[in-house]
């Protein structure tokens, strides 16, 4: 008799996990008070306020809501001046939007490989990428685990470079105490359906220099400057604008992250501990210097030897069959079937072959890493605990599979 759920047999996890996205009759409230407003737009009071309330929370001057995470990311390189001919440091473990940003400002990524123990950009093996026309650095903090901010900015300040912090799923992790977002140069965030907070879509744009903050406003804006005429228009730019509706709600999702951020790391805490007594798991150890982590993603390392060498993508389908939502993460970015467009390699500094790249840490995470989803670690001590066992259980019966 099969004891795999996978093959009929019982399943680990039975009850629900969270929900998500989590939203009660505050955000009811807050979106009948647009719709009796109707001021359904842009620029309006409720927008003006959640800016304000953010760039309170990441500690900066200045906050720009957009439209969503990516064209934050292309507003702030093309704010900062980036574009052809230009290059800008990038990991290679990351969602498309990271590089996507950078080919459409018409500029070079260069890929750095990552650091094993956090599966962000390796901050040791930047400074050997840069040439002379080099103008940026994207960390990438992914799973809401910083990267090592103190190395970056040093090699930033030495070779005069920007940093632009991708911190869309890190809202509210810290390094030394000090917000993801509010380090480098400037930070973007999306709002995307699956970030920590969310309005389905959305994205804001984090700095303490007000002539980028100025130039990211207008970007936004369709050419606008602040205090103009309305139909005069100074820059090539877009509509990236955000729209009352969700400003609304990611007013009430920042009232209750930092009570999620607390169990989230109270939970990933106590699963670190439950996984580590199982051989072939092995969990991310924390770097000392992150006071907060918001925990986007829960990820671990699966070891197939231990599991008498199943795929990555069988253990998974076996973990979800139990009732453990879980994924297999990113796929090698230098990789991806966009770099075989020839019209790229026409913007391109470098003669680059992407796909030739060795990028051996980025090739062990793909292999590797698996993802539990932020809501899972909203859950209760006992689910935390099923989690294990689930694990523990395929390993046991690793013959069935």
């Amino acid at each position: 008799m099969a004891k795999l759920a996978i093959n009929g047999g019982p399943k680990e996890k039975k009850s629900p996990w969270p929900e998500w996205p989590i939203y009660d009759d505050r955000e009811k409230q807050k979106l009948i008070e647009v719709l009796n407003s109707r001021n359904w737009g842009t620029l309006g009071p409720k927008v003006l306020e959640f800016e304000e309330k953010f760039s309170t929370f990441i500690n900066v001057s200045h906050a720009q809501t957009v439209s969503n995470g990516t064209t934050a990311l292309e507003i702030v390189l093309r704010a900062l001046n980036i574009g052809y001919g230009d290059e800008v440091i990038v990991p290679p473990y990351t969602f498309m939007a990271t590089i996507t940003a950078v080919l459409i400002v018409n500029a070079t990524p260069i890929f750095v490989d990552i650091d094993p123990n956090t599966n962000c950009i390796d901050a040791e093996k930047i400074e050997a990428a840069i040439t002379p026309r080099t103008k940026a650095i994207i960390p990438v903090h992914i799973s809401g685990t910083p990267s090592n901010m103190d190395r970056i900015m040093k090699i930033a300040e030495a070779y005069d470079l920007y940093v632009i912090e991708d911190a869309s799923q890190a809202h509210g992790s810290e390094w030394e105490g000090k917000k993801l977002g509010s380090i480098g140069t400037v930070g973007t965030f999306s709002f995307q359906l699956s970030k920590n907070m969310t309005s389905g879509e959305g994205g804001i744009i984090t700095t303490n220099n007000k002539e980028l903050a100025d130039a990211c406003w207008s970007i936004h804006h369709v050419g606008r400057r602040r205090d103009d005429e309305w139909y005069r228009h100074y820059r090539l730019s877009t509509n990236a604008r955000m729209t009352e509706w969700q400003a609304a709600i990611l007013l009430v999702q920042l009232e209750r992250l930092n009570s999620q951020i607390e169990k989230r790391e109270k939970n990933a805490e106590k699963l670190d501990k439950l996984l580590n007594l199982i051989d072939g798991i092995e969990t991310f150890k924390m770097d000392s210097r992150v006071t907060r982590h918001t925990r986007h993603l829960y990820m671990f390392r699966f070891k197939n030897k231990f599991f008498k060498n199943i795929s990555k993508k069988r253990f998974i389908e076996a973990l979800n069959a139990e009732g453990i939502p879980c994924g297999y993460g990113y796929i090698e970015l230098n990789k991806q079937p966009i770099f075989k467009n020839t019209k790229i390699k026409q913007i391109l500094t470098q003669d680059i072959n992407y796909y030739s790249l060795k990028l051996p840490e980025t090739e062990r995470a793909c292999r590797e890493t698996v993802w539990i989803p932020q809501n899972v670690l909203l859950g209760e001590e006992k689910d935390i605990e099923i989690i294990a066992k689930a694990v523990l259980k395929i390993q046991n019966n690793c013959n069935e599979l």
